[in-house]
């Protein structure tokens, strides 16, 4: 068992367990912690609470120290820098005539470089837009491509259901969605009423799909004639 903690980091609305280790951590507590572009600054969403091993959704990211005042003075100036940097970058992208849409900078607390996260249609050859943008940051400039359900989990949002949207909250892998599976839920075929945030099918179809294939084998096929309780009736819908 280990003592875990939901956090949010900086730059994405989506939840992660870290790992609470001895430190006393409340509901609003700040935290320094490792991550895959190093260090980042976070904020505990939750209570610790103890879950064993063998139930983790991934392996727990390690808090290095709760924040202090300094830390808080550093992720400000961050937070100033990531603001003007996307501002400054859009410019470029447009004096560059790129046909993409940065969506945020990010700046790691530890600023060993600076990120921009885009969408665009197709692939985008920014090579001369990153020695561009490393002249003005004399930082390493990194810039990924998402896509649009990427976009809507890091911006976050309500979904129609009026929950938070699930890729903003506890979805990790984007898993395929098609209409069939609308359709095999008897869902209207409305793109507005089947359609996320994102503008693509709504993720959540996956949740139940397999539940109404195997009803759909069980039960009895529109128009076929059934008996119940010494009764003869019709099927009229599936």
């Amino acid at each position: 068992m280990k003592d875990l903690v939901n956090i949010q980091l900086h730059g994405q609305s989506r939840y992660y367990q870290a790992d609470a280790r001895d430190l006393v951590l409340q509901q609003g507590s700040n935290v320094i912690v490792e991550d895959d572009n190093g260090q980042a600054f976070a904020e505990v969403m939750d209570p610790p609470y103890k879950l064993p091993k063998a139930i983790y959704q991934e392996e727990p990211l390690q808090i290095i120290r709760e924040a202090n005042e300094e830390d808080l003075k550093h992720f400000e100036e961050n937070s100033i820098q990531e603001t003007d940097a996307l501002t400054i970058a859009k410019e470029r992208v447009a004096n560059h005539g790129l046909e993409m849409n940065l969506v945020s900078a990010y700046l790691p607390f530890d600023n060993n470089k600076l990120l921009f996260y885009f969408t665009a249609d197709g692939r985008i050859d920014f090579r001369e837009l990153v020695r561009d943008l490393a002249s003005i940051f004399h930082t390493r400039i990194e810039l990924r491509q998402i896509g649009v359900r990427d976009e809507a989990g890091m911006i976050g949002g309500l979904g129609v259901c009026g929950r938070e949207l699930c890729c903003a909250s506890f979805l990790h892998d984007f898993q395929p969605v098609s209409i069939r599976m609308a359709k095999d839920q008897n869902l209207s075929m409305n793109p507005s009423k089947i359609s996320g945030s994102c503008g693509r099918l709504l993720c959540c179809l996956n949740y139940e799909q397999e539940a109404y294939v195997n009803a759909a084998e069980r039960l009895p096929a529109r128009n076929s004639k059934i008996r119940y309780k010494g009764e003869v009736g019709t099927v009229e819908s599936e």
